[in-house]
C-alpha cells in the first residue's frame, strides 16, 4: 500500500491560514454571485429583488444538501489524507460524489413537482411568481453543476489544497457578472430578460466553474483513480460506510440550510419592503460570516489529519487554543465590516425606497455582537466533527433550529406581526441557544481519543 509522507509537527496558524484564506475566498465568491446578482436586480425595484429571495429561499434547500454531503465528503478526505492511505481517499471521492449526485437528481424531481404551489403560495403578485418559477427552470442547471462541483472542491480541501477551488471560483465570478449584467440589462444587443439574466450568468459561471476542477482532477490525480481495491473491500461497501458517517453531518448542515430557507419562505409573507431588507442583508450575513466560519472550517481539516495520524491529545489542544484565538480576531473584522456594509448602505441601494434602507440601519446592533458566538460555535462544531462526534452535533443544530429558530420565526411573522428588527434578532439568539452544549462538549475531551473511523 502506498501511504503519503506524514508528520507529527503541531500545524501552526500560519499553516491554518494557508488552509483558510482559499477557502474563504472560495466562499465570499460563491455567496457574493447571491449579493451581485440583488445588487444588480435591485435597480429593477423591490419587487424584481422578491422574485430572488422567493428563487433562492426555494433553490437554496437542495444547494444546503449538496453542501451538507461535500462537507461530511471533506472530513473523511480529511482523515484519509492524514493517514496516507490512498485506497481510503479514492473510495471517499468516488462515494461522496455518487452520494451528490443520486441526492441531486432526486431533489431535483421533487422540485419539479413542488416548486410550482410553493411558488403561487408564498408570491406577492402574479408577476413575481412567473418570474420565480423561470428564474428556477434556469437555475436547475446551477444545482446539477454544484452537485459535481462541491463534492471536487470537497476532495481538494481536504487534501490541503483549499487554493484549486478558490482559483475555479475566481474565474467563475466574472464570468457570472458579465454575464449578469449584459442579460438583466440587455447589453450589447442581448434581450433585457430581467431577474431571468442573472440566473442565465449563475447557470454559466457553475458550468466553467465545475468544469476547471473536473480537468485538475483527471489531469493531476489521475493516478489516484486507477488506485485498485476499495476501503471496505467493494465499492458498494465504501459507499454504505461512507453514507453512515456522512448521514449525521449532512443532517446538520441539511438542517441549517432548510431551517434557513424555510425561515427565508416564511419572510416572503413580509410586506416587500421588509421582505426586501432581508433579502439584501441575509448574503451579506452569509459572505462577511465565512471568515470565522472557513477559519473554523481550515481548523477542522487539520484536526481530521492530525487524528488520521494519530497526533497526542496534547498536541491537539495546542493547535485548538492558538486557532481558537485568531477566531475571535476574524469575529471582531466581520463586526466592522458589517458595521460598513449598512452604514453604506443608503449609497449601495440608493434605488430602494427609505423605509427599505432604514430598516437595514436597524439590523447594525445584532450584526456587531452575532459574529463573536458564532464563530466560537463553529470551531466548536468542526473540531467535535473532525473527532467522530458527529450525531452530538446533528442534535445541537437540528434541536435549536427546529424547537426554536423556525417555530420562533413563524409565531413572530405570522401570528405577532412583530417587526422586522425583532425577527432578525433570532439569529444572535439561536447561537446563544447552541453556545453550552457546544463549549460543555468540547471540554469534555472525548473527541481527542476517538478511534479512527473505519
Amino acid at each position: 500500500m502506498t501511504h503519503f509522507p506524514l508528520t507529527r509537527d503541531i500545524p501552526s496558524t500560519r499553516a491554518v491560514f494557508n488552509l483558510a484564506w482559499p477557502l474563504t475566498f472560495k466562499a465570499i465568491m460563491l455567496h457574493g454571485i447571491v449579493v451581485i446578482d440583488a445588487w444588480l436586480v435591485s435597480s429593477l425595484g423591490e419587487p424584481a429583488v422578491a422574485v430572488l429571495g422567493l428563487s433562492a429561499s426555494i433553490a437554496g434547500l437542495l444547494l444546503g444538501l449538496i453542501v451538507a454531503f461535500s462537507n461530511a465528503t471533506q472530513i473523511r478526505i480529511a482523515q484519509a489524507f492524514g493517514s496516507g492511505d490512498r485506497v481510503f481517499l479514492k473510495s471517499a471521492l468516488l462515494a461522496g460524489l455518487t452520494i451528490n449526485v443520486s441526492v441531486i437528481l432526486a431533489g431535483l424531481a421533487v422540485l419539479a413537482l413542488a416548486a410550482g404551489p410553493a411558488i403561487e403560495a408564498l408570491a406577492h403578485d402574479a408577476w413575481i411568481a412567473d418570474q420565480a418559477r423561470r428564474y428556477l427552470s434556469v437555475f436547475a442547471v446551477v444545482i446539477l453543476a454544484e452537485a459535481v462541483g462541491q463534492c471536487l472542491t470537497g476532495f481538494f480541501n481536504g487534501c490541503g489544497d483549499t487554493r484549486l477551488p478558490a482559483l475555479s471560483y475566481g474565474l467563475a465570478v466574472p464570468v457570472n457578472i458579465a454575464t449578469s449584467v449584459i442579460l438583466i440589462h440587455g447589453h450589447f444587443g442581448a434581450p433585457a430578460l430581467g431577474v431571468l439574466g442573472a440566473a442565465l450568468g449563475s447557470a454559466l459561471a457553475s458550468m466553467v466553474q465545475v468544469g476547471f476542477l473536473a480537468v485538475v482532477l483527471l489531469r493531476t490525480r489521475r493516478d489516484l483513480l486507477r488506485t485498485p481495491g476499495w476501503r471496505n473491500g467493494s465499492f458498494s461497501a465504501s459507499l454504505r460506510r461512507h453514507l453512515v458517517f456522512a448521514l449525521p453531518i449532512a443532517a446538520t448542515f441539511a438542517s441549517a440550510t432548510i431551517a434557513l430557507h424555510v425561515c427565508g419562505l416564511i419572510y416572503a409573507t413580509l410586506p416587500v419592503n421588509q421582505f426586501a431588507a432581508m433579502t439584501i442583508i441575509m448574503p451579506w450575513v452569509q459572505v462577511a460570516g465565512t471568515v470565522g466560519m472557513c477559519w473554523a472550517q481550515a481548523t477542522g481539516i487539520m484536526v481530521g489529519q492530525m487524528l488520521g495520524r494519530q497526533t497526542p491529545p496534547e498536541d491537539l489542544e495546542v493547535f485548538l487554543a492558538a486557532a481558537w484565538r485568531v477566531a475571535l480576531l476574524a469575529a471582531a473584522l466581520v463586526a466592522t465590516f458589517y458595521a460598513g456594509v449598512i452604514l453604506a448602505s443608503p449609497w449601495l441601494y440608493a434605488d430602494l425606497s427609505r423605509e427599505t434602507q432604514m430598516t437595514l440601519l436597524g439590523f447594525l446592533p445584532i450584526l456587531l455582537v452575532l459574529p463573536f458566538p458564532k464563530g466560537s460555535n463553529a470551531i466548536c462544531g468542526n473540531t467535535l466533527r473532525a473527532g467522530g462526534d458527529t450525531v452530538y452535533v446533528m442534535h445541537i443544530f437540528i434541536w435549536s433550529q427546529w424547537l426554536f429558530r423556525v417555530p420562533a420565526t413563524a409565531v413572530m411573522v405570522l401570528w405577532l406581526d412583530l417587526p422586522v428588527i425583532w425577527i432578525f434578532s433570532l439569529l444572535l439568539l439561536e447561537e446563544l441557544v447552541k453556545f453550552p452544549p457546544f463549549h460543555l462538549r468540547l471540554l469534555k475531551g472525548t473527541w481527542k481519543t476517538a478511534p479512527p473511523e473505519p
